[in-house]
């Protein structure tokens, strides 16, 4: 209503120039100043609605990716995969909003704000029956907010077929590869809006007699933006050591004429990986509905940035849909999907929340997570 007023000032003929100048004066005084944090949730809501109007092909023309070209240059890849149900269907952009045992993976800031004892569990059914699955732990220390976390995750395939160039269907020898991540995490808040985390890691990867092993690092922060329903969210995810595999290798000669062995490898890199997201809640002091609005930069060492979004809506605290979609990501044939359901309290303050995920690869086809939250 002030810029329509704005529009309709009239100035003197022979002062033209003022017409734009008092129009911007009353856009300034009626519109831009009394909005305030009002103002920062508009431009947040502009913003992830311009992305989802781009799409992947106009993504990709006005803001186009670089570092393709470091693929493959870092290991212990099973670390970049998403754990649990809940984030993979929101595309993963949940470094500014993930208030449960699911933060020690993705934000460790963010377990300070959980208030009660959380229990996470999950399971996902990767390709060619690789199995994936994770436990959290996460319990409150004190009214100072001081949280204390546990988390595990494991990658099996099995036992699989060892091939060759020349023995396409099999040698009749078996191999598996395994990998294991144990973390140790502490959270704390500094004031009511602000807190950072630390998540320690032992992780190691076993394939074919060969092992790696190192230590990485998460270091998060999380601040909440006063009572507007914006929150930020930063971390650095898998910092930490280099790590050399060790044991022996035999493979076949070229030409298929007897076998050579290996005992020296190069160093693995680490997929270090930095996260900026944002997350604004919409009708949130509303009784019955809320909506959750998305967005994440995702900025890897071994592949180009994206960019995420994502939305959660709930229905009185009970039934949760997730969508979510990664911009810049070539695998990305359609929106990731979910839905969660809270049980309510059966016994002694006891919560029950199920979480499913669908993700649909362009390549690679779908995959399925379920997950299962406790809370007390």
């Amino acid at each position: 209503m002030c810029v329509t007023r704005a529009m309709k000032t009239r100035v003197r003929p022979d002062c033209p120039h003022l017409t734009l100048r008092a129009f911007c004066l009353r856009v300034m005084c009626c519109w831009v100043f009394p909005m305030r944090f009002k103002l920062l949730k508009r431009v947040l809501v502009c913003l992830l609605l311009g992305v989802v109007a781009l799409g992947r092909t106009a993504y990709a023309q006005l803001l186009p990716s670089y570092g393709r070209d470091r693929a493959g240059t870092s290991g212990f890849q099973f670390l970049k995969i998403p754990l649990d149900a809940r984030s993979a269907a929101l595309g993963e952009t949940v470094v500014a909003h993930a208030f449960d045992a699911s933060a020690l993976f993705w934000n460790p800031a963010l377990a300070a704000q959980v208030e009660k004892f959380q229990i996470g569990l999950g399971h996902t059914a990767y390709f060619v029956d690789v199995r994936l699955d994770y436990w959290a732990l996460l319990v409150p220390l004190s009214r100072s907010g001081v949280r204390l976390g546990l988390s595990l995750q494991m990658l099996d395939s099995g036992e699989m077929p060892v091939t060759t160039e020349f023995q396409p269907y099999g040698t009749g020898e078996m191999f598996q590869f395994r990998d294991v991540a144990l973390g140790v995490s502490f959270a704390q808040p500094l004031t009511d809006l602000f807190s950072y985390g630390l998540t320690a890691r032992y992780v190691r990867e076993s394939v074919a007699g060969l092992v790696a092993q190192t230590v990485l690092l998460d270091l998060g922060i999380f601040y909440r933006v006063g009572d507007t329903g914006v929150q930020m969210g930063m971390a650095i995810r898998h910092f930490g050591f280099d790590g050399r595999p060790k044991g022996r290798l035999e493979r076949p000669m070229i030409g298929g004429e007897g076998r050579v062995q290996e005992t020296h490898f190069d160093v693995i890199t680490p997929p270090t990986t930095f996260l900026l997201g944002f997350s604004y809640a919409l009708w949130q002091h509303h009784p019955q509905h809320r909506l959750a609005l998305l967005g994440q930069l995702t900025k890897p060492n071994d592949n180009a940035e994206s960019f995420n979004i994502g939305t959660e809506y709930t229905w009185n605290r009970t039934l949760f849909v997730r969508i979510g979609y990664r911009l810049g990501v070539e695998e990305m044939r359609m929106p990731t999907l979910g839905v969660g359901l809270q049980l309510p309290e059966v016994f002694s303050g006891l919560g029950a929340r199920f979480d499913y995920g669908f993700q649909n690869l362009e390549r690679l086809g779908t995959v399925h997570r379920v997950g299962l939250n406790l809370e007390w």
